[in-house]
C-alpha cells in the first residue's frame, strides 16, 4: 500500500472533510483516508494500481487546492 501526505487549502469544516473522504472512499483501491481540519491535510492509503493524479484530481473536485 501506498501511503500520500498532502496540505490543502479551503478545507474549511466538517462538512468539507466528511466530503473529501467520501470522494476518495467511492475510488476502488483506496484503503484508508485521514482528514486533519487543524493541519489542512489529507493522508491517503491506497494499492499501487491506482495513479496518484486520480486521487489528486478527487481531491480538488471537492474544492480542495494543493499548496
Amino acid at each position: 500500500m501506498i501511503r500520500s501526505h498532502y496540505n490543502v487549502s479551503r478545507l474549511l469544516n466538517t462538512q468539507m472533510k466528511t466530503q473529501v473522504k467520501n470522494a476518495l472512499n467511492e475510488i476502488d483501491g483506496v484503503k484508508m483516508v485521514n482528514v486533519d481540519l487543524a493541519r489542512s491535510s489529507i493522508e491517503v492509503g491506497y494499492d499501487e494500481s491506482i495513479d496518484e493524479s486520480t486521487i489528486k484530481q478527487c481531491i480538488e473536485n471537492v474544492g480542495c487546492k494543493f499548496e
